[in-house]
């Protein structure tokens, strides 16, 4: 499973938007957790909240399992290799955080594992969501990170299981280029008029360089920035 600037770009930000947050959390669902890259950037800044990082493959999940014990907040974290589909939970959770499988329908790989990571067969965006409100807790947040191209897709979806997007973040590799990532913060549907607040973030500047937004996000988790 390789470690992606996308992805830890989304676990930093979503520990910062966390730790900036009112209310506490104290228990947390990562969806598909892979290598556990978001459960230890989260439990890295937040240190109230214990995770359950579930993972559907097994040698994703040993993996996560092995950077979680060799980390400094292995008592806050459990590895669950389990399919997250026929998994019932016992509590809602305050936070629900996944960096879902990208693609439906598109050119699949021939090693498992990939298509596991990336292709969507085994865990659709609908059903990801339908999980996410059966275990969500009524004040909870949720945290997706997805191709730009799904934007207007997710969007639907999000309004017909009526779940409210509070933020999102659009990302461009450079100041040149489109945007290729959303990064979204949601809720349940609260009130039908609800605002959302949206930002955009480069990760590069004209000159190749890291830029200032994320060199701030990213400081406590690169060790040369």
């Amino acid at each position: 499973m390789k470690v992606t600037t996308d992805a830890c770009l989304f676990g930093a930000w979503v520990a910062d938007e966390v730790r900036s947050q009112e209310s506490g959390v104290r228990s947390t669902l990562d969806i598909g957790t892979g290598t556990g890259l978001l459960t230890l950037m989260l439990a890295q800044n937040n240190p109230e909240t214990k995770i359950l990082a579930i993972e559907i493959d097994k040698d994703a999940a040993e993996q996560a399992t092995n950077n979680i014990d060799a980390s400094l907040w292995k008592d806050r974290v459990d590895i669950l290799e389990a399919d997250v589909k026929g998994f019932s939970f016992p509590e809602k959770f305050d936070l629900i955080i996944s960096n879902p499988p990208f693609y439906e329908n598109e050119i699949r790989s021939t090693t498992d594992s990939k298509n596991v990571a990336h292709h969507s067969e085994n865990l659709t965006i609908k059903e990801l969501l339908v999980i996410i409100k059966d275990n969500l807790n009524k004040i909870g947040s949720f945290f997706l990170l997805l191709p730009y191209k799904r934007n207007e897709e997710i969007k639907r979806l999000l309004k017909d299981h009526t779940l409210n997007i509070s933020k999102i973040l659009f990302v461009r590799h450079s100041v040149k280029h489109d945007y290729f990532r959303i990064m979204l913060k949601g809720k349940l549907n609260e009130q039908e008029n609800a605002e959302t607040e949206f930002n955009e973030m480069s990760i590069w500047d004209d000159s190749q360089q890291y830029t200032i937004e994320f060199k701030q996000l990213l400081k406590d988790y690169y060790l040369h920035l």
